[in-house]
């Protein structure tokens, strides 16, 4: 997968969070900006965005509305 200035990122994010600091630290030495949702302490949405993607951990990546994973899914995916 290649990721380009042009794509609409979304990151699930919460406190703290190495993998979630990670994934914004990789967009932003590519130039790519994101959108970032911190859900930090939002228990009910956190609740649903997990019900949609079946993932338990956080970052959650989303781009152009396709559902990455976490971080190291991103890794696998543009490496």
């Amino acid at each position: 997968m290649k990721i380009s200035p042009t794509d609409h990122v979304v990151i699930y994010s919460k406190v703290p969070c190495s993998y979630c600091l990670a994934a914004k630290n990789f967009f932003n030495g590519k130039d790519v900006p994101f959108t970032e949702i911190d859900l930090t302490g939002k228990h009910d949405e956190i609740a649903k965005l997990k019900q949609k993607t079946g993932h338990m951990t956080f970052p959650q990546i989303f781009i152009n509305d396709q559902f990455i994973g976490g971080f190291d899914d991103l890794m696998k995916k543009v490496e």
